[in-house]
């Protein structure tokens, strides 16, 4: 599939902000662990979702479709499994890693592998605090790489880990923890990136049933048991952020429904720096508005917090009247794919200049023209790139499918509001 994007401006762009996936993902492995039959209202249905729903159902937890989205029979803390697993979770890192911590409550092994990518993105920190917690750990092929076999049982209790590659190492770690029999009490060696992530999960675990105490980079998870319930996903910021981009750069005002204000969501940051580029924002009954007319600044910004929009905060950033720097992204390497490279080679690509650092990037504007990208199979680069399309035009996009993995109608979305 291939998309090609004109000019526009002075866009009014009206649209509902899909469910986030990072919650999606939470609330499956929660209820897959608790004690009953959950309810998942509004879940995300994208090919990442999916396979966590197909991981968890391959070891033994019934995951079936509802009226008002998915009904998960939570296996109580133990998974039913009679036989080794093998789970292909292609390029779902997100699903690969909590899977990962949840495969200790399987008294048979669960190997966990994926795509040729996934191969490349390391592991090795969760795979060495779940040996420390008594479990098992396999490295099929490469040492700290995908696949990884793992097996339980873990007794759990006191454990390290750097925080500094992935949130999702701490997170996978968090969410298996109260199905161990001594708990968990995990120590940060270094400060976690994306740290709103840690929030999300502590928040999803609360509302199953389970505290977790933190103090500073300790976390405490007591040993006991997630509660089945009915769990409402909230809308996804992230994805939202490609339609306030577009308004920004274009010119004209974007209204993105379902979304919570009071978010834990990281990438709820992103509007904030928009704010600081010129756009302006404020919320209304039915949604988050932003007005933009066109002209934007540039500015320097830490998105440690924000990982997801880093590349949609550097298609604007083409776009200002001076140079912008975005730190806290050097984390964004080890994504679906090297980020950082993409950044560089997208935006060298339409005539801006990328300056990159090892902890930021610096996207200096240029006269910007029509590209040819190939988003090398990462969602975000395609969606991204459709921001720097929509406001300099002749952008067309190889492989547009790729957005399925995080929004299957991100190109509808933008054809019902008028720009495809």
């Amino acid at each position: 599939m291939e998309v090609s994007l004109s000019r526009r401006s002075d866009v009014d762009i009206r649209v509902a902000a899909p469910p986030s996936k990072s919650l999606t993902h939470r609330a499956l492995v929660a209820a897959a662990l608790a004690d009953g039959v959950s309810e998942i209202l509004r879940p995300l249905v994208a090919e990442d979702t999916v396979l966590t729903g197909r991981g968890l159902e391959a070891c033994g937890v019934a995951v079936e479709a509802s009226a008002g989205g998915l009904s998960v029979r939570g296996c109580g803390g133990r998974f039913p499994t009679d036989s080794p697993v093998v789970l292909d979770l292609r390029n779902a890192g997100t699903s690969l890693r909590l899977l990962a911590g949840v495969a200790t409550l399987s008294p048979f092994p669960v190997t966990l592998t994926g795509s040729a990518r996934m191969q490349e993105r390391p592991v090795g920190p969760l795979g060495d605090a779940i040996a420390a917690l008594g479990g098992s750990v396999v490295y099929p092929g490469r040492s700290g790489y995908p696949p990884i076999a793992v097996r339980g049982p873990v007794r759990g209790g006191a454990a390290t880990i750097r925080g500094d590659i992935s949130s999702q190492f701490i997170s996978s770690l968090l969410m298996a923890a109260p199905c161990w029999e001594e708990g968990l009490d995990l120590a940060l060696t270094r400060p976690p990136v994306s740290a709103p992530y840690l929030d999300l999960t502590t928040a999803v675990m609360a509302a199953f049933g389970v505290r977790v105490g933190r103090d500073g980079g300790r976390f405490a998870v007591p040993p006991g048991a997630y509660h089945a319930r009915t769990y409402a996903v909230e809308g996804d910021w992230s994805s939202a952020s490609y339609f306030f981009a577009v308004a920004a750069v274009c010119g004209g005002q974007a209204v993105v429904e379902h979304l919570d204000p009071a978010s834990l969501q990281g990438d709820r940051l992103f509007v904030g720096a928009l704010e600081a580029m010129g756009a302006s924002v404020w919320r209304e009954k039915d949604g988050i508005v932003l007005e933009s007319d066109g002209r934007l600044d540039g500015i320097e910004v830490d998105m440690a917090a924000a990982p997801d929009t880093v590349q949609t905060l550097a298609a604007v950033a083409a776009f200002a009247r001076g140079p912008t720097r975005i730190t806290g992204i050097a984390h964004l390497r080890y994504k679906e794919s090297d980020r950082i490279a993409a950044i560089a080679r997208v935006l060298g690509s339409v005539g801006a200049r990328v300056t990159v650092e090892q902890d930021a990037v610096v996207v200096t504007p240029g006269p910007l023209h029509g590209a040819t990208v190939d988003p090398a199979n990462d969602h975000r680069t395609a969606m991204s790139a459709a921001v720097i399309g929509l406001g300099a035009g002749g952008m067309r996009i190889l492989d547009a499918g790729c957005v399925d993995k995080s929004f299957p109608g991100f190109w509808k979305t933008l054809r019902g509001a008028g720009l495809l």
